[in-house]
């Protein structure tokens, strides 16, 4: 189901006034409408709740929203689970009370960004690299609400060119990277390890990431994160099945929000 929550706009031709007059249309950058789409979820939020805190530059909106309320007394109570080290120092910074999944292995509400967001609401993370603890929290959610702007909605998963992270151990890197493009051969799979500068991406487990770039739909998303996982070497892939309960999604136009 779909909500569309249009911004207001002023009439093109109002009393007294001649189209000369009225006054420019507003041309919000990506980062603001990140922002809009996360202050959205954040009225998700409800004091008592424990939240998983995600991780990326739409999430730390919304991370930085909860922070505000908290100071000025509108929210009240709140545990954060954060889903990386940079989530947590910035939680820390404003003041967010945290804990983990061993103290709360059920979370009411995760907040998080995505890379792709497909029409079934399927979607891609873990391209700033922190896959693994993002699953492991929003996997534990009641809810789980995915904020994003219009450029991250494809037609299918792998759709916008760009990586499909897979996290695997440093042991025989270039062994399980072959063995990932091989598995999505037909897909014209490129398998990459993804660096900063001339040494490998390290993530907040100690692991490496393989980023997939694919030419073709991978087709049943399910069997194809079966066999990725199957892989010894493989610690987790950041294709997020059946997982979001509600995806925001700001544009020009509004805010739309999709429910399951």
């Amino acid at each position: 189901m779909a909500i569309a929550i249009s911004a207001e706009k002023p009439s093109s031709v109002e009393t007294g006034l001649s189209l000369l007059s009225s006054p420019p249309p507003v041309i919000l950058t990506q980062d603001e409408l990140k922002k809009i789409a996360a202050y959205k979820a954040v009225e998700f939020v409800e004091s008592g709740m424990v939240l998983g805190l995600g991780t990326g530059s739409t999430a730390k909106h919304a991370v930085d929203r909860i922070g505000e309320l908290l100071r000025q007394g509108k929210l009240t109570n709140i545990v954060g689970i954060p889903t990386s080290k940079k989530t947590h120092e910035q939680a820390v910074s404003l003041g967010i009370p945290l804990s983990d999944l061993d103290s709360y292995p059920v979370v009411d509400l995760a907040i998080d960004g995505a890379d792709e967001v497909d029409p079934f609401m399927n979607l891609v993370k873990g391209r700033g690299g922190s896959l693994l603890r993002e699953k492991m929290v929003e996997g534990a959610c009641k809810k789980f609400v995915v904020i994003v702007d219009e450029s991250k909605l494809v037609p299918h998963l792998g759709g916008s060119g760009l990586a499909m992270p897979v996290e695997v151990v440093p042991y025989c890197w270039k062994f399980t990277a072959k063995r990932l493009q091989d598995l999505f051969e037909d897909c014209g799979c490129v398998a990459k390890l993804r660096t900063t500068g001339d040494q490998p991406f390290v993530t907040d487990n100690g692991n490496y990431v393989i980023d997939l770039y694919l030419k073709k739909d991978i087709g049943d998303l399910k069997v194809a994160s079966d066999n990725i996982l199957r892989l010894a070497g493989v610690v987790e892939h950041g294709m997020f099945l059946d997982m979001a309960t509600t995806v925001i999604v700001a544009s020009e136009l509004g805010v739309t929000i999709r429910n399951k």
